[in-house]
């Protein structure tokens, strides 16, 4: 929204307040409203501002401000939701997840939990699990989906059907009414506990009055009008207030989607998990006939019934590379995921074969066993990245959410997946479908025509009578994530008018003065209002192939399933994981280059309307180290170092850059200039004020120690040297790249010694040659274009290309043909890394002796691009038993930790994982990482360690085997 002079009074008046009554953040900045103007669903609305509580304390004073002003409040959690519900124009949004985020107490005994409304999930199970607990409930964002945003969606998850939904697993809420009233509410009551409250004084005395008199009053209606099946979450569950329900508000406010009252607390049941589990999967032919024999199968009482189609594994293997475990699928287009627990291994896998047996008898399908774990996990990351991969169709068409999550009666499912594949027919769409098929609920996104404002009409067409088609089964619009803005407008299709009529009520019984998300669910926003994918495309220097050229389409393939925001594990995304700020997540980066380009529009709303020159996508992509986890991590394959690329190309184009672009960017030529005269270059490095000096012109962090210098550059050893390699040898071209031949030489003469022991000839290139990367971090696309060109001139034809930096081996796979096109010929198609070579060419390797242990740092870009299957298996082949820590970016990433400004950052990001990992190895373990950044980390960080890169071990392994009497140590 455009803020109006008087709004924008009203917007400074709130801010200070919240900021004088407020200990957490208080941020209304253009940036923040951007990042939260979006959540996982179509729609877009700009708040007033947003509000981070630092306890329950903020959450009183930031209530009763925004009461006083009149201004809405919308809580949210990681902002996943799919229907527009964490959203709200012109509203405050209170974001739990910071501070007000803890287990507060796990009690084995009564099998309870106490939680705060921002607790992760993954936290709260971690918390029960010493005890052989968890929380039922586990949707597939269970990494960083918070408690509160659980109640409010009535959360479910694949397990479900064996332990319900998140109102099944209640026992009691703390909330907070609007006009400041706090209470607690518990499941079902005794008609002698319901008079009590009756009788409460004050505001809650009038609360339950006034809702057990709606319920008295209107008990036909309840009973008659609200459909009876396991995965309603449309509308509110009015049918809890039912006396035969004991009067349940706990379950009457869970999936109320925070327009009742703000959530406090709450206290929560565990379930038993099992010891050991395995996981049967059933093949058939379509998901028709999966559907089709889910009924039969219920009464085996399986932990989870989950179908996923041949579609969604199409899609995944569009996108990226083939999880070994896909190999376990048995013969089939649609599979039902069907695990089974058990007190041990022999008894989980006993009650899985039973299982199968009778998925055989009851429809000859295909059937396997999984009871490996990992396997098992591999296999559940396909299911789970399921509402990121089908944002992309096999074909590369975009797929939105809008059509969800619809549910219907479980023996109805076969039926009703035919019908709606009629009417997709019908309307032209596509999509995946997969979902929780034990419960009759599916998920499916669809190519809507919503970026084509003309054709909106057709988008409503079809939601329309979809709606009509499940209800016609006696289903629900959602079956999971709630209504929102994309199906509150549809609830009388679902229900009478007089049920209509009692949300209404309902609503304003909690809520007069409509101050919680208003919109939801009660007077609701049209369907088609309010879409966030106004834009066009600037100028662009890359040519985005996977987006049709478009930057647009590049950025709108976030959709906010916030994998980004899990700070437990991968490499995706250290600077969020350090600062923990939205703004600084791939999400909240790809919402602000779309906001960017939305304000390109003229006349549009946007909040980022200084294009290529806006300074808040600037500030956002300064913390981004260009790592690529993204493009490996994300579902979608968001690409935000390719993103920065384009946007510091753009945003510097024509005008003074930072000091560390020329000092960083240019570094390959300043070390070529720097080996004429090494000794002279070693002396100023060397000298603490020349050293100062230049850091200072350099943009360089003063607290940074500029590497040594070599002594001799590789390719001077290389000219020199005694040549090893036999006649007839293989010839191979290693890329004697920046790092290897003017920083760190040792593991190229490694190289070198290892490939002419194993009976290959080494070659250089003919010339002087660069993968161009530092230029294409520091947004110099030009310069990169011209490096990498004359680089392909200095290379022989035929040969396979050695690359031992994984930055540089990465750019010659990646960047070279995204940046010149075909002009890059073959040369990305020849491009190994050691590992790669030596593991595809089937040499025998020396095994270590004794066999060794290890810690590896993996680069990020090699986790991004090239992949490490191949490096393990040469370290299990020469006897090195190797640890590698999931800890991400090593925090350096070539020339961000060195930059003036991201020292901090940078330090953080080593400390999460990587530096106590290395301080906790024991000193004969051997610390391996090919990367130059991360060895250089390693050196300045860790306390004297130092790192080898794997060519350095692979040598070592050589002389051992020629000097048997010596122990490497």
């Amino acid at each position: 929204m455009a803020i109006t002079p008087a709004s924008d009074g009203l917007a400074r008046a709130l801010r200070e307040e919240l900021r004088r009554a407020v200990r957490g953040e208080v941020r209304f900045g253009a940036a923040e409203r951007t990042v939260y103007s979006h959540d996982a669903s179509n729609y877009r609305h700009l708040p007033l501002g947003v509000v981070k509580p630092a306890d329950a304390d903020d959450v009183r004073a930031t209530l009763a401000l925004c009461r006083e002003f009149g201004v809405p409040l919308v809580p949210r959690g990681a902002g996943t939701s799919v229907g527009g519900q964490a959203l709200g124009p012109g509203a405050v949004v209170l974001d739990f997840r910071r501070h007000v985020d803890r287990v507060l107490e796990v009690d084995p005994e009564t099998r309870t939990a106490r939680v705060e409304p921002g607790a992760v999930l993954d936290d709260l199970q971690a918390a029960a699990r010493p005890y052989g607990l968890r929380f039922g409930p586990d949707p597939s964002t269970h990494s960083r989906c918070t408690l509160g945003g659980m109640i409010g969606n009535d959360s479910c998850g694949a397990h479900s059907v064996a332990w319900g939904r998140t109102s099944d697993n209640l026992h009691s809420l703390d909330l907070l009414l609007a006009d400041g009233t706090e209470l607690t509410v518990t499941g079902p009551l005794s008609p002698a506990e319901r008079a009590r409250l009756r009788e409460r004084p004050g505001r809650e005395g009038e609360l339950h009055r006034a809702l057990q008199d709606l319920a008295a009053a209107n008990l036909g209606t309840l009973r008659q009008g609200m459909p009876d099946l396991p995965r309603r979450t449309s509308g509110y569950a009015l049918d809890a207030l039912l006396p035969e329900r004991g009067h349940d508000l706990a379950r009457a406010y869970t999936g109320s989607e925070g327009s009742l009252a703000l959530l406090l607390g709450a206290t929560v049941r565990l379930v038993e998990a099992p010891a050991a589990r395995a996981l049967v999967i059933a093949g058939y032919p379509d998901e028709t006939a999966a559907a089709d024999a889910v009924p039969a199968l219920l009464p085996l009482r399986p932990l989870t019934v989950e179908g996923m189609a041949a579609d969604l594994i199409a899609a995944l293997l569009a996108a990226g590379r083939r999880p070994p475990a896909l190999d376990r699928l048995p013969a089939g287009e649609c599979w039902l995921f069907l695990e089974v627990g058990g007190a041990d291994e022999p008894e989980a896998l006993g009650i899985a074969r039973e299982l199968a047996q009778a998925v055989r008898r009851e429809r000859s399908a295909a059937v396997s066993v999984v009871l490996d774990p990992g396997e098992q996990r591999q296999l559940w990351a396909v299911r789970e990245a399921g509402a990121g991969i089908v944002t992309r169709l096999p074909g590369g068409k975009e797929a939105w959410p809008g059509w969800e999550d619809s549910a219907v009666p479980v023996e109805r499912l076969g039926g009703y997946l035919r019908e709606l594949r009629a009417l997709l027919g019908r309307h032209r769409l596509h999509g995946v479908p997969y979902g929780h098929f034990g419960e009759g609920c599916i998920h499916m996104r669809l190519d809507f025509p919503l970026t084509e404002r003309g054709r909106l009409p057709e988008f409503r067409e079809f939601m329309v009578e979809a709606a009509d088609l499940v209800v016609a089964h006696g289903g629900s619009l959602s079956g999971e994530h709630g209504d929102g803005q994309a199906r509150s407008e549809l609830l009388p299709r679902m229900y009478p008018a007089e049920v209509i009529d009692l949300f209404g009520r309902f609503k304003r019984i909690w809520d007069p003065a409509n101050l919680l998300n208003p919109g939801v669910l009660v007077d609701p926003r049209p369907l088609d209002a309010d879409l966030r994918f106004t834009g066009r495309d600037l100028p662009l220097a890359l040519p985005y192939p996977q987006d049709g050229g478009s930057l647009l389409k590049a950025v709108h393939r976030c959709v906010g399933v916030a994998r980004c925001v899990d700070t437990k594990s991968g490499v995706m995304c250290p600077s969020y994981m350090v600062t923990a700020e939205e703004r600084h997540s791939t999400r909240g980066r790809a919402r602000l280059l779309a906001e960017m380009l939305r304000g390109a529009v003229p006349g549009s709303d946007g909040a980022v309307t200084d294009g290529w020159h806006s300074e808040e996508v600037r500030e956002a992509l300064d913390l981004c180290l260009s790592c690529k986890g993204c493009a490996a991590d994300c579902p979608v394959h968001v690409d935000m170092a390719t993103y920065k690329s384009e946007f510091l190309y753009q945003h510097y184009r024509h005008r003074p850059r930072p000091a560390s672009h020329y000092s960083m960017g240019w570094l390959p030529l300043t070390l070529r200039a720097a080996a004429l005269a090494p000794h002279l270059a070693g002396r100023l490095l060397g000298s603490p004020h020349s050293s100062a000096v230049l850091k200072r012109l350099g943009g360089i962090d003063s607290r940074r120690r500029l590497p040594d210098l070599p002594g001799e550059t590789f390719e001077r050893w290389f000219r020199h040297r005694v040549r090893r390699a036999r006649r007839g040898a293989a010839p191979v071209l290693l890329w004697p790249d920046t790092f290897s031949n003017l920083l760190d030489p040792e593991p190229a003469k490694a190289a070198v010694e290892v490939l002419e022991h194993l009976g290959f000839a080494v070659r250089l290139p003919q010339g002087p040659v660069c993968c161009g990367l530092t230029w294409v971090s520091t947004g110099q696309l030009g310069v990169a274009r011209q490096v990498m060109r004359r680089s392909l001139r200095a290379l022989p034809p035929g040969l396979p290309v050695i690359g031992l930096e994984p930055s540089c081996t990465a750019a010659l796979r990646e960047e070279l043909p995204r940046l010149i096109g075909r002009a890059a010929g073959d040369v990305p198609g020849r491009v190994r890394t050691l590992a790669e070579f030596l593991d595809q060419s089937g040499v025998e390797l020396p095994a270590l002796r004794p066999p060794l242990q290890g810690l590896t740092q993996v680069h990020c870009h090699q986790h991004a691009v090239l992949g490490t299957a191949a490096d393990r298996r040469i370290e299990a082949r020469i006897g090195l038993a190797n640890q590698v820590p999931d800890s991400g970016c090593c925090g350096l990433a070539g020339n961000f930790g060195f930059e003036r400004g991201h020292y901090e950052v940078s330090v953080a990001a080593a400390e999460r994982v990587l530096l106590p990992a290395v301080r906790a190895a024991g000193p004969d373990t051997v610390l391996l990482s090919d990367g130059f950044s991360c060895r250089t980390q390693i050196a300045q960080l860790a306390g004297g360690r130092r790192a080898i890169h794997l060519a350095e071990l692979l040598r070592r392994a050589i002389r051992e085997q020629s000097r048997p009497e010596r122990t490497f140590r």
